[in-house]
């Protein structure tokens, strides 16, 4: 088989799992943090650091990679993991978020969505099928349906008209997809309306095959209603697949959603905020260029082992970003990195020793809400 998941532990303190997610370029041990490389590249990194710093898969763009360099370049190349030097697994994401939202001009019809390249203006049409088609020439182990993305300001009718719709066009794109080494997930959408989540994951269940995603939050809501929205799905979500919250990247935000059965996490967090001078830590975010950090002469972390910690202190670093040298950006983003895929070890470490939910509760203790989000 080219796709299975196994949970290999249940915390007996809390039932937060461990999984084993096989797939052709290698296997996954869940919860696990994506990296985003939305341009076939983790931005200022090399696949090889990207490596070294404990990633297991990571996530690229569909819409960005359509429009630049295109789908046919990349299949010509011999698929994204060639074309970037990857040789791990790849999830692709269906390019929807962002049709509906760095496209300013797009219209919504039954076949599929007309929209505005952000970068030229031109006109472009993505259907069920034209997406399929192009996550098959980027050639990820993990590809995501076509779906249509609501907002926080969206009423419940307009929530429900996009449910159905993207319900449609999963069949669309389930009947299109023809290629045994790509698990096709669908993406459970429903906004905030409690009774629309559990409709669009009944609607979902017959082409829950490899895995199944949660969109649609972590866009500007309160995190209590994402929680609250995760609780009235666990107990409804199939067991033997893994769930993959889609855009979540905070470390109270992973450690609350493990809580709640999430499985796989990715978000352009960590390498966009190290781009503007903060680091993540298990107590918070330190922004390393302000000036309480010009005479700083220790690490971000004291207690980190990644490359930045164990060699360049915070008085260095902000001195790069006063200078805009591009190394306090590439730095950063491997600490944040490294911070996030190593915790991710260990919140496993406390679900194999049976105590995810001290771990939780002593985390969510120190931790202060600083990130913005």
């Amino acid at each position: 088989m080219n796709f299975s998941f196994e949970i290999t532990k249940i915390c007996k303190q809390s039932g937060a799992r461990i999984g084993k997610f096989t797939t052709p370029h290698g296997i996954i041990e869940t919860p696990v943090f994506m990296p985003v490389g939305t341009q076939a590249t983790v931005k200022s990194l090399t696949p090889e650091e990207v490596k070294d710093l404990g990633a297991q898969i990571i996530l690229s763009n569909t819409y960005h990679l359509y429009l630049r360099p295109g789908h046919e370049l990349i299949k010509v190349a011999g698929g994204l993991h060639k074309f970037m030097n990857w040789d791990k697994p790849i999830l692709t994401d269906s390019g929807g978020f962002q049709v509906f939202s760095l496209s300013t001009l797009n219209k919504i019809r039954e076949d599929g969505v007309e929209f505005r390249s952000h970068i030229s203006g031109e006109k472009h049409y993505f259907t069920p099928e034209k997406v399929v088609e192009i996550e098959n020439a980027l050639g990820a182990d993990i590809i995501m349906a076509f779906d249509q993305c609501t907002g926080p300001e969206v009423d419940y009718k307009g929530a429900e008209t996009a449910l159905v719709r993207t319900t449609r066009w999963l069949k669309r794109c389930y009947d299109a997809h023809k290629n045994e080494q790509q698990a096709l997930f669908p993406i459970i959408q429903g906004n905030f309306f409690e009774d629309l989540r559990l409709k669009s994951l009944e609607a979902t269940l017959p082409y829950i095959k490899y895995g199944v995603a949660i969109g649609g939050l972590s866009v500007g809501e309160p995190k209590s209603v994402m929680y609250q929205i995760l609780d009235v799905l666990k107990p409804h979500l199939p067991q033997n697949v893994p769930h993959y919250l889609m855009g979540v990247g905070t470390p109270d935000c992973i450690v609350e959603s493990v809580y709640r059965g999430v499985d796989m996490f990715d978000c352009v967090l960590p390498t966009r905020i190290a781009r503007n001078g903060t680091a993540m830590t298990k107590f918070g975010r330190i922004v390393v260029k302000n000036a309480q950090y010009k005479e700083d002469f220790t690490p971000i972390d004291e207690g980190c082992g990644c490359y930045t910690c164990q060699h360049y202190t915070k008085a260095y670093i902000r001195h790069l970003f006063n200078v805009d040298e591009i190394l306090g950006a590439r730095l950063l983003s491997v600490h944040n990195l490294y911070f996030l895929t190593h915790f991710m070890e260990e919140i496993k470490d406390s679900i194999r020793e049976d105590r995810f939910l001290d771990f939780r509760n002593e985390f969510i203790k120190n931790y202060k809400d600083n990130m913005g989000n």
